[in-house]
C-alpha cells in the first residue's frame, strides 16, 4: 500500500456510484454491547443473513476481532465467498469506518477520513474510537491497495452519496455540524468532498431522517438509483416530525439540477407507517460504556427504507415488521418497479436499527478493480 500525497481529482480519481460494478463489500462482526443488544445475539443473526445474500453476488470482506474471529469462523467458513479480516475496530458501522473508494479506469483506491464517532468531543455517540479510526488505513494495508488521505478532515462513508458522473450528495445538518469540521467554511468542506471524491457538483440537502443521531446522514433520507433519478424518504403526514424534513428535501431537489445540468427526477420512497421504537427488552439488552451515548424506551429510531445496499444484482432492503407488514410490501413493490433488473431481497432489520443505524451503514462497498 502507497499513501498519495496528491488529491483524487487531481489524479482523475472520482466516487462511483453504488450501483455501479463492485468487487466486494466490507462488513464488521458486531459485539459492541452499547449498540447490539443482548451480547449482539440477535444482530448476528441479521448481519449473517445479509452477508449470505450479498456473498451470492460479491466479495464480503468479514472484518472480525480477537472476540469474534472464532464465531465468525464457524459460521461462515461454509460461505465460499466470505474472506475474513483480523482488524481492531470499536464498532460494525463499516459505512462510516472503512474507505471509501474511488476509481480511475481500471485503478482503485482507498479514501481515509478522520472518524470521531460522529462528532467529537461536541456531540460524539462514544468516547473511545481509536480503533474506528485506524481501520480504514489497516484494510487498504491488508487488501494492498493504495490510499489517499483526507485526514484531518472528519467526515463518515454514510454522509455522502455520488452518481458516479460528477454529482455528490451530502445534508447541510450533517457536515455543517459543530461536530465535524468547525473550522471550515460550506464552501471549504465543499471544495474537500470536490477534491477526495472528484465531484463536479455538490447538492446540499438541508435535513436527513429525524432523530437520526449522525446528525441525519444522507444515505437514511436519500439516494441515487440511476444517473439523474434519487428515492427520496417520505411521509405524507404532516404531523409527523419527518414530514417537514422531508419536504425540504424535496423542495430542494426539485429546484436545482444534477452535474450533468439534469433537472432530478424525485421518487418518493415512504418511512414505515408506524414509527419503530425502542422497548423495554432492548434496554434490559443494552451495556452502555462511560462516555456512550444512551437510549431510553419509546426512543423513536432513524427507521427508513432509503438505507438498502446495491450488490451487484440485487438489492438488499430493510424490513421493520410487525406493524409495518403493510409499509415493508410498499417499499418492495417500489424497488421492484425501480430496480427491474435487480433481486429484491427483504431483510429483516429492526435488529440492526436497534444499533442506530441499518443496511447501509453497515455495508461499504468495494468497487471492481480493488480485490486480488
Amino acid at each position: 500500500m502507497k499513501i498519495i500525497s496528491s488529491t483524487p481529482l487531481n489524479d482523475g480519481f472520482f466516487m462511483p456510484s453504488e450501483y455501479s460494478e463492485h468487487d466486494g463489500c466490507i462488513m464488521i462482526f458486531p459485539e459492541r454491547k452499547g449498540s447490539w443488544p443482548h451480547n449482539a445475539e440477535p444482530a448476528v443473526k441479521a448481519f449473517k443473513e445479509i452477508i449470505s445474500a450479498i456473498a451470492k453476488d460479491e466479495t464480503v470482506c468479514l472484518i472480525v476481532s480477537e472476540n469474534t474471529e472464532k464465531k465468525a469462523h464457524d459460521i461462515f467458513d461454509s460461505e465460499e465467498n466470505v474472506r475474513l479480516f483480523k482488524i481492531p475496530q470499536n464498532d460494525a458501522w463499516a459505512r462510516d469506518t472503512a474507505p471509501t473508494f474511488v476509481r480511475n479506469g481500471d485503478k482503485v483506491c482507498g479514501v481515509n477520513w478522520k472518524f470521531n464517532a460522529w462528532g467529537g468531543n461536541f456531540d460524539g455517540l462514544y468516547a473511545d474510537y481509536e480503533d474506528d479510526d485506524k481501520l480504514a488505513k489497516a484494510f487498504c494495508s491488508a487488501i494492498d491497495c493504495n490510499m489517499y488521505d483526507a485526514s484531518p478532515f472528519v467526515l463518515e462513508g454514510g454522509s455522502v452519496h455520488s452518481d458516479g458522473e460528477g454529482t455528490v450528495m451530502t445534508t447541510e445538518s450533517c457536515l455543517l455540524s459543530r461536530g465535524r469540521n468547525p473550522d471550515l467554511t460550506k464552501a471549504e468542506i465543499e471544495k474537500k468532498l470536490c477534491d477526495y471524491l472528484g465531484a463536479k457538483k455538490v447538492l446540499w440537502l438541508p435535513r436527513g431522517i429525524y432523530n437520526d443521531e449522525t446528525n441525519e446522514h444522507v444515505d437514511n433520507v436519500c439516494a441515487f438509483v440511476a444517473p439523474a433519478k434519487v428515492v427520496l424518504a417520505w411521509t405524507d403526514d404532516e404531523n409527523d416530525p419527518q414530514y417537514p424534513l422531508s419536504k425540504a428535501c424535496y423542495d430542494y431537489l426539485s429546484s436545482v439540477t444534477d452535474a450533468m445540468g439534469r433537472k432530478l427526477e424525485i421518487i418518493k420512497l415512504p418511512i414505515p407507517d408506524y414509527p419503530v421504537l425502542v422497548t423495554e427488552d432492548d434496554m434490559e439488552g443494552y451495556v452502555f460504556e462511560e462516555g456512550e451515548d444512551t437510549r431510553e424506551v419509546g426512543e423513536r429510531l432513524a427507521a427508513s427504507y432509503v438505507n438498502f445496499y446495491f450488490s451487484n444484482n440485487s438489492v438488499i432492503l430493510p424490513q421493520f415488521g410487525r406493524e409495518n407488514a403493510e409499509s415493508d410490501k410498499r417499499a418492495v413493490d417500489i424497488m421492484t418497479e425501480l430496480c427491474p433488473e435487480r433481486k429484491i431481497v427483504p431483510i429483516k432489520a429492526r435488529d440492526i436499527i436497534v444499533g442506530g443505524g441499518n443496511i447501509h451503514c453497515i455495508t461499504q462497498q468495494i468497487p471492481k478493480g480493488a480485490l486480488r
